[in-house]
């Protein structure tokens, strides 16, 4: 299928974006497009530091010529995250722009910060990405910090996208590399969606699979070109990211593009984690997150599970109770410390449900086996492709030592509702038999 014919299928099962519209000098027919699904409105151009001169003075440039009304607010700061504040101040711009509608020129917090603000006002908006550096930019909901805690608010994608590919190719290689690793990430999180769907807890959404899943091992081939820079290359993980976008447009959730790969990003931003002084991108933090679950797997895959004594297992499920104690003390000293409390009550299920998951686990293993291992990559292959790409291959390249790394599995299984791969090892009492190899002499990242 060729990209024209994907970006087609996304636009038909979209429910939210109209217009995707990616190529090199793109950038060009903005006003065009503003005019079309905007007619005489106001513009205002949101960009920071950086993403202003990359394109957003000309955009500003082009949207006068084009006798659009236009005003710009630029973010001072030289890094930041996606934080409540900047949501208020969004809002206040907008407040004070009664009739303005917001054209994001940036990456994954300026388009978040658009999003989540033009739905708090009841209108849409235009994203002009400058890297291919998140799947933000056509996804449903934005991923905001509040309170503490990483969360994602639900509000729709921009209706209309608009992709120069010279000035995402331009974008700092890390960037490039961090939005490789984010695409990465849709492969253990695909293999995670299809446990819970075999569990009965997140049924598969076939649209949705099918605009990313089907040509997400054609996106990621090119690794090396992509660190080069190449705009084809480049293009070719910009489109994936989009259509993961869009895949969760239509599930109307993130689970088609993140589960547990993501999680220990969202521990890290909400302890505020620098390296070197400096905030990690999301990109590279979930290209740690993206490898380390692809090692569970690989540990996952050694085991005989039709053997599994499910007697046993449920005898030595714990009650609700229990559940909430244990996560009371593993946040107890987080910045979110009832956050396992709340999310383990909403997943928790009982004994009885419990036995017919791990019975059915048991009687079609190989079956389930063989479908996991045609879907998530091998730790050796995805370490291969990440360090080709540029994006980080080992937890001490983003400041992460292999002991945090270890002790951020107990959170990341209790710290949000969405089933996960660690939610049923749980349940079959072989939790630890796929983590603690992964940091034992000779594992992947042996203490």
């Amino acid at each position: 299928m060729t990209s024209k014919e994907r970006i087609d299928y996304a636009m038909s099962i979209s429910t939210d974006t109209k217009l995707f519209e990616m190529g090199r000098g793109a950038s060009d027919k903005a006003p065009e497009v503003f005019k079309r699904f905007f007619p005489d409105r106001k513009a205002l151009i949101l960009a920071d530091v950086h993403t202003w001169p990359a394109l957003g003075e000309k955009i500003h440039r082009l949207f006068l010529d084009a006798g659009i009304p236009v005003d710009c607010h630029i973010i001072p700061e030289e890094e930041f995250h996606a934080e409540w504040k900047y949501v208020e101040l969004v809002d206040g711009l907008l407040d004070s722009h009664p009739g303005s509608v917001l054209v994001s020129v940036g990456s994954g917090v300026i388009n978040d910060l658009s999003k989540l603000c033009s739905h708090h006002h009841g209108q849409s908006y235009l994203t002009l990405p400058t890297a291919a550096s998140v799947d933000g930019y056509s996804s449903f909901g934005a991923s905001i910090t509040y309170q503490g805690a990483k969360q994602t608010f639900s509000c729709p994608a921009p209706v209309a996208i608009v992709a120069d590919i010279d000035v995402i190719a331009a974008a700092p290689k890390e960037m490039t590399a961090a939005g490789y690793a984010d695409l990465a990430a849709k492969v253990p999180a695909g293999a995670e969606w299809m446990v819970a769907d075999f569990v009965g807890t997140a049924p598969i959404h076939p649209e949705a699979w099918k605009v990313l899943q089907d040509y997400l091992d054609d996106f990621l081939a090119r690794p090396a070109d992509v660190a080069a820079g190449d705009p084809d290359a480049v293009a070719d993980i910009f489109e994936g990211l989009t259509l993961s976008g869009v895949a969760m447009q239509a599930a109307r959730s993130s689970r088609p593009a993140s589960c547990c790969d993501h999680l220990f990003s969202h521990i890290l931003d909400m302890t505020e984690h620098r390296y070197g002084g400096k905030l990690q991108s999301h990109g590279f933090q979930v290209a740690i997150g993206t490898l380390t679950m692809c090692a569970v797997f690989d540990e996952l895959f050694k085991l005989d599970l039709t053997k599994l004594d499910v007697d046993a297992c449920v005898a030595a499920w714990p009650t609700l109770e229990q559940e909430q104690e244990r996560a009371l003390r593993i946040f107890k000293d987080f910045p979110a410390p009832r956050l396992g409390y709340d999310e383990i009550t909403r997943k928790w299920q009982p004994a009885e449900e419990v036995r017919a998951q791990l019975e059915k686990l048991k009687a079609q293993w190989p079956e389930l086996k063989a479908r996991l291992q045609g879907q998530v990559y091998s730790y050796e292959k995805m370490k291969s492709l990440l360090k080709a790409a540029g994006a980080p291959y080992e937890p001490e390249q983003i400041g992460v030592s292999r002991r945090q790394l270890h002790d951020m599995f107990a959170k990341v299984q209790l710290m949000r509702f969405r089933f996960n791969l660690l939610d049923l090892a749980k349940r079959g009492g072989f939790y630890d038999a796929i983590v603690e190899p992964l940091f034992a002499p000779g594992g992947p990242f042996e203490i």
